[in-house]
């Protein structure tokens, strides 16, 4: 796997301003651009759409990590795709046929993942997880930004990290919500492979440095 992905949350950019704060994540070591989509029905908040992810692959050479928060995704993971997203994830909590839903994401040549709430045990993944590329582990409750870090994720993430590994699968650990320096390096000692970074990267005083920091955390240590 190498080392860990940071991917900042545009959720938490300056909307005003979204080329140049895309343009800025472009000129750093991040890895991917997440994007939350939000319908106002599975979260109690409304975020954007195709369009949106549309502009923002115009401008971002980051692929596009589109996370939907969303009820039935299935009647938009054509036009998420077709609108740029490199990979798509869906809630295990909305899909009432998730194995039908991941097929369709694959056959559009996205890659496909899982997102699961923090009350959602990992358990739950276990006849899904050979088909996905991503699992998104809630350590929040989805819907808003700056968020206080929930520390039972820590424990699904080792639990998870066992299933894949002993499933001998690549699929990779992301964590989104409340992710900063001051908890990344005990995310990343769990077994995450993928940093969500909103409000630590974008409310930074120096948004650049501070994705510098959280991609190069631990490299002496954690890695060698």
């Amino acid at each position: 796997m190498g080392h860990h992905l940071i991917a900042p949350s545009v959720l938490a950019a300056d909307f005003g301003n979204l080329k140049s704060e895309i343009e800025m994540v472009n000129g750093t070591d991040a890895d991917w651009l997440h994007v939350d989509v939000m319908d106002g029905m599975f979260v109690p908040n409304i975020s954007f759409g195709p369009d949106i992810i549309a502009t923002m692959k115009k401008y971002s050479i980051k692929p596009l990590d589109v996370h939907l928060m969303i009820e039935q995704p299935d009647r938009y993971i054509q036009a998420i795709r077709a609108a740029g997203a490199d990979n798509i994830s869906v809630h295990l909590e909305a899909c009432t046929h998730l194995h039908r839903t991941i097929q369709l994401i694959k056959s559009t040549g996205a890659n496909a993942g899982v997102a699961l709430n923090p009350h959602t045990p990992v358990t739950f993944l276990s006849d899904i997880l050979e088909d996905l590329d991503l699992v998104i582990i809630m350590s929040v409750n989805p819907g808003f930004g700056a968020q206080k870090f929930i520390y039972h994720t820590l424990n699904k993430i080792k639990e998870l990290k066992e299933m894949i590994i002993t499933k001998n699968l690549s699929t990779r650990i992301e964590i989104d919500g409340g992710v900063g320096l001051q908890n990344a390096e005990s995310i990343l000692q769990a077994g995450a492979d993928v940093l969500v970074a909103g409000n630590s990267v974008f409310k930074a005083e120096n948004p650049q440095l501070a994705i510098y920091a959280l991609k190069n955390l631990g490299i002496s240590g954690l890695y060698a």
